[in-house]
């Protein structure tokens, strides 16, 4: 493994996770996310439901596929070539939503909502498999943790110029009745994406590899997914922490899907309120991924996780009862100090159980599987008790159980230190 690489590589590497926060923040979480309950849907309730199907049916996609296309990817070689043709599909999917036409384009916005996050998560599988060459042992939690920080503060930055070249002073005179001021999020995505993620394919070595031909790839793919699966049955440590990634991940995934949908249906935020709010949320999840980096490499990924975790329960049961919106912002913006120090801590602790870097993109391909497989579980059942109660509170309130099953599972796992 490489134990240096240049600061322009690293440099490059984080800047993607700039480009590809855009896409999770802007598109996901805030901006289309509650334009399509609010202004797409028949109705708010409605929408969460078809949005929470949506996300489920994109997560279940990548949990099927991610961890076959990294095993074919160690075999066949050019994981760059893999990672650009999932980040083109999420580009291109991406600027299709400027034709998410109010209140007739439900089924169009869905499907460009779901093409575009399975490019976005296999990218990223493909994308996390560069770290193990990146940085030495005794730095993986520094530079995972860079790597969130700059994907949080490019999310910031983008989510700030769609707020204030679109939404709110409408610098180009876009026809507010079409809601052109928040279509054009889509358009303003896909070239941010585009530009930031370049400088990796020309500044970051690719993975060594001999390649073979892709058929023979996905043959010598599939059997050695199939060995790997039936190894991790006898590997309990790091099987162990498969499953409680699963769980927790899945409770952050809801969170990032539907946070921006609870702070307006249930705190009454309006558009631009939400999106001040996600500015806040995101500087303050940026600063804790980069300064609690530290923690990860001192203390250990498993206890940074954890903490974090237990960190995210405490805050998160007030916003559940709470009714002012202005103490919704604080608790809001408290909780997500942790959200980036589960996210690159959860990386840093994966590259640290691997017994073999050579197979980092097919183990980062389970851990996107860890991530998605039950992906579909959690936004199916915050919609469910949604509409089951009438009640954003009730359905979010899933959230929290998905954090405090995680932390239970991670307790028992033994890190390689």
């Amino acid at each position: 493994m490489q134990k240096r690489s240049s600061l322009a590589a690293i440099i490059a590497w984080c800047l993607y996770d700039s480009a590809a926060a855009s896409f999770s923040i802007v598109v996901i979480t805030f901006i289309f996310a509650t334009y399509f309950t609010k202004q797409i849907a028949e109705n708010p309730i409605i929408g969460t439901y078809q949005w929470a199907n949506a996300a489920s049916l994109a997560g279940l996609i990548v949990a099927l596929t991610s961890p076959l296309f990294g095993a074919i990817a160690d075999h066949a070689g050019y994981h760059k070539r893999w990672l650009f043709f999932f980040t083109a599909l999420c580009v291109i999917s991406t600027a299709l939503l400027w034709f998410a036409y109010p209140h007739q384009a439900v089924y169009f916005t869905l499907t460009c909502m779901v093409l575009g996050t399975i490019g976005f998560e296999i990218a990223l599988v493909f994308y996390n498999a560069f770290l193990p060459s990146l940085a030495p042992k005794n730095y993986l939690g520094r530079l995972s943790g860079w790597g969130w920080g700059c994907g949080y503060l490019g999310g910031i930055l983008a989510l700030s110029l769609v707020l204030v070249l679109f939404v709110k002073f409408n610098v180009f005179h876009l026809d507010t009745q079409a809601a052109e001021q928040v279509r054009i999020a889509g358009p303003f995505v896909a070239i941010w994406y585009a530009i930031l993620a370049l400088p990796l394919f020309f500044l970051v070595p690719d993975l060594p590899m001999a390649p073979v031909p892709l058929s023979q790839a996905i043959r010598l793919g599939w059997r050695e997914l199939i060995s790997t699966l039936k190894k991790l049955a006898h590997e309990k440590n790091i099987f162990l922490y498969l499953i409680s990634h699963m769980i927790y991940t899945d409770g952050l995934n809801t969170l990032f899907a539907f946070g921006g949908i609870y702070a307006a249906g249930t705190y009454g935020l309006s558009f631009a309120e939400v999106l001040l709010l996600g500015i806040t949320m995101n500087i303050t999840a940026g600063l804790g991924a980069i300064s609690l980096g530290w923690m990860d490499d001192y203390l250990g990924s498993k206890v940074t996780v954890i903490v974090s975790l237990i960190s995210m329960i405490v805050l998160g049961v007030p916003i559940l009862f709470l009714h002012s919106k202005y103490l919704f912002w604080v608790m809001a913006v408290l909780l997500c100090i942790f959200v980036g120090p589960v996210q690159s801590a959860s990386r840093s602790l994966m590259v640290r159980l691997m017994a073999d870097k050579e197979t980092a993109t097919e183990m980062f391909g389970l851990y996107a599987l860890s991530g998605k497989i039950t992906a579909f579980i959690g936004p199916w059942l915050l919609g469910v008790m949604t509409l089951m109660f009438n009640s954003q509170r009730v359905g979010m309130a899933t959230v929290l159980v998905f954090f405090a099953i995680g932390a239970m599972l991670l307790w028992p796992v033994r890190e390689r230190m």
